[in-house]
């Protein structure tokens, strides 16, 4: 898996190094210490070329970032005070997000109050100060990350932030399957392609007959034996009939094989039409799978949520497609679930793979796993289609270990959430805020991280449910 890759921009004041050169090698010292424990963290750094002091500089080291299409932001670190004119038209140029890290190389510094002898190595943050107030009045949206390494979250609080912002880029320029057209009168979270396209960036690819003639006619039979063969490793496989097993392994490899020639970030899925879509059966499985590998997924036609999964499962691995179902006003949990899809890395115990009956559609019974989504701390995140753009709704939950190993259904997904506020309220507050039935469930993050991923998208960011 390629590393996640940021830019590096070091700030400095060229007054310092006309007057005493030696001042600066210890603060550069201090940032090659940090870039390390970034790196350290699985992130590729890209630094400018030298600490920048003047306009040419910055400007030489914008270039630098604007031209690798893969960094998706750029790191700011005062080494001391620099003059926010010298920078501010360089930031302004940039087209990825701004990470201002605000920190100093010391932890204690009064016991020094009586010399100067740390001064010059700890002053940066009124250049920081200086920076941010150019960035607020030209409207250059940036991010703050502000502490010490070793007594505060702060480099916690900046990698997430980069992953935030590799999310937003994802987002961006994401290509997202469509197989089987809309889901005809759900509207929550429909969105125009037009409008997908100019309001986020993401593409839409519809599969159509001939696609899947195309790709299924391209499968062999050891293909699929190969398959089912790696199902019995990864799953619990209870299969009976095993007509309906192959020609639902046969329906996933050629969603898959489209996928991979149209180089999709993401899919979904309407259950109701892929047999006009020219699939043999519904690929409750291959679903699945494709969050597995790291793509995103949702069910129904909401190639909205889709790209809201594939933005997010690329930064943050564990994250899968869900659904809030039924309240259980006794226990303050909501049930979550679906007919058989979810990434089967987040099951509680080992996914099971059974018969399903399904008379949906004319492709008739197939199979689906079932699972239950694994105990832990999460944060629901959902994208609300506006009257004027999008809300991002998030909030931090528990998943708790209850239930079964299946779900409801004869092989299905189900979840149990438990939300920071009394049930009746975070149900209140989730549909006020205009919260859509399909969201994303994020292991392994938390909201103010996700939260900055709904700034740099431009999304309006609504927090509900708060934990006590």
């Amino acid at each position: 898996m390629k590393k996640i890759k940021v830019g590096y921009l070091p700030f400095y004041i060229k007054l310092y190094d006309d007057s005493n050169a030696a001042w600066r090698e210890p603060v550069v010292r201090y940032m090659n210490k940090l870039i390390k424990m970034i790196e350290d963290r699985g992130f590729e750094v890209v630094p400018a070329d030298d600490v920048c002091r003047i306009k040419e500089e910055f400007d030489r080291a914008a270039a630098k970032f604007r031209d690798d299409p893969e960094i998706c932001a750029v790191i700011t670190q005062h080494l001391a005070y620099s003059p926010s004119l010298e920078s501010t038209e360089a930031l302004r140029s940039l087209s990825v997000p701004i990470i201002v890290f605000d920190t100093t190389p010391d932890l204690e510094l009064i016991k020094y109050a009586e010399s100067e002898d740390r001064i010059m190595d700890n002053h940066g943050i009124h250049g920081v100060q200086d920076m941010c107030n150019l960035l607020k009045r030209n409207r250059i949206p940036y991010e703050l990350c502000v502490g010490h390494v070793d007594n505060s979250p702060v480099l916690d609080e900046l990698c997430g932030k980069i992953r935030a912002a590799y999310a937003a880029k994802t987002f961006r320029s994401a290509r997202i399957g469509m197989v089987g057209g809309e889901f005809e009168g759900m509207g929550d979270f429909r969105v125009t392609e037009e409008e997908y396209e100019k309001k986020i960036g993401a593409v839409t690819v519809k599969m159509t007959d001939a696609d899947a003639k195309k790709y299924l006619a391209a499968l062999s039979d050891a293909e699929i034996d190969a398959e089912i063969e790696y199902d019995k490793k990864r799953y619990d496989v209870r299969v009976k009939n095993e007509a309906n097993y192959r020609d639902s392994v046969r329906a996933g490899l050629a969603v898959r094989k489209w996928m991979e020639a149209e180089k999709l970030d993401g899919v979904t899925v309407n259950f109701l039409h892929v047999d006009k879509a020219g699939l043999p059966k519904m690929p409750f499985v291959e679903c699945c799978k494709v969050m597995e590998r790291g793509l995103g997924y949702a069910g129904e036609g909401d190639n909205l949520t889709a790209g809201l999964v594939a933005s997010l499962i690329r930064a943050f691995p564990d994250t899968t497609f869900c659904e809030m179902f039924c309240p259980d006003w006794a226990e303050n949990v909501i049930l979550l679930s679906h007919m058989g899809e979810m990434n089967g890395r987040l099951s509680e115990w080992k996914p099971t793979l059974c018969d399903s009956e399904f008379d949906y559609n004319s492709c008739g019974d197939t199979v689906a796993l079932g699972g239950c989504f694994r105990a832990g701390d999460a944060v629901l995140c959902n994208l609300a289609p506006t009257d004027d753009g999008f809300s991002l709704i998030l909030s931090e939950v528990d998943i708790v270990r209850r239930g079964s190993r299946t779900g409801a259904y004869s092989a299905g997904i189900q979840g149990w959430m438990k939300p920071g506020t009394e049930l009746r309220e975070y149900l209140k507050e989730y549909s006020l805020a205009g919260g859509t039935h399909h969201s994303a469930m994020v292991y392994g993050a938390d909201a103010e991280t996700l939260a900055a991923f709904g700034r740099m998208m431009g999304f309006k960011v609504i927090k509900i449910g708060d934990k006590e």
